[in-house]
């Protein structure tokens, strides 16, 4: 009898993929007020845009720009968020006022990231333009973090506000999406635990 074939030895996953899944497994949110000097230098910050120029783009509509905010810059943005939360609510104090304005300026490198939704009809639709940019920001995310910085993303009810809206001179059709903080962490809490697949993931079956 012939003896049975040897079983071949499962194949080791590529260097790359091991990489690759070490460094998503790493990447987790650092609160802003958590991000400290130094940032990206323009080098790195370069790395960033070109990981986000990879992401999928039907028709390479490009639906989704980012606008950087240098320290120069974040006593205007400072202004929008006090404004926006006095909109909300005419009777709020100076503390809060001083604590939206102080969101503006806690990490090194902020900017905002914007999707242009298209006109109505377009044959991109808005969730397909909307997927576009978030895979441009995890890109910048995962940059970030293999450049050994931390981040995170922020919104708010000041995001659609008519004074940020002004500041960042929006088109009709472009709406901000999140703001993107790149620094130093000083802190981090431990990794938290990522949902399995099973509750993510199911099988289309029979009707």
């Amino acid at each position: 009898m012939d003896a049975p074939a040897p079983t071949a030895a499962p194949a080791e996953p590529p260097t790359a993929a091991l990489n690759a899944a070490a460094l998503m497994a790493h990447r987790q949110t650092i609160l802003p007020k958590r991000l400290a000097e130094p940032g990206p230098d323009e080098s790195q910050l370069d790395q960033m845009f070109r990981a986000a120029a990879a992401a999928p783009d039907h028709n390479e509509r490009l639906p989704w720009r980012f606008v950087l905010i240098p320290a120069s810059q974040r006593e205007r943005l400072a202004e929008v968020f006090a404004a926006s939360l006095r909109e909300r609510d005419p009777l709020a104090g100076a503390d809060q006022l001083e604590q939206a304005r102080e969101k503006a300026f806690r990490s090194p490198t902020l900017m905002l990231a914007v999707v242009d939704t298209g006109p109505p009809g377009d044959e991109i639709p808005p969730p397909e333009r909307y997927i576009s940019a978030g895979s441009a920001i995890q890109n910048m995310l995962l940059m970030a973090t293999a450049q050994g910085f931390g981040s995170a993303l922020t919104s708010g009810k000041a995001m659609g506000s008519k004074g940020l809206r002004h500041l960042f001179a929006l088109r009709d059709t472009e709406h901000a999406v999140c703001f993107v903080s790149i620094g130093t962490a000083v802190r981090r809490k431990p990794a938290r635990a990522r949902p399995e697949p099973d509750r993510f993931v199911s099988t289309l079956g029979p009707e």
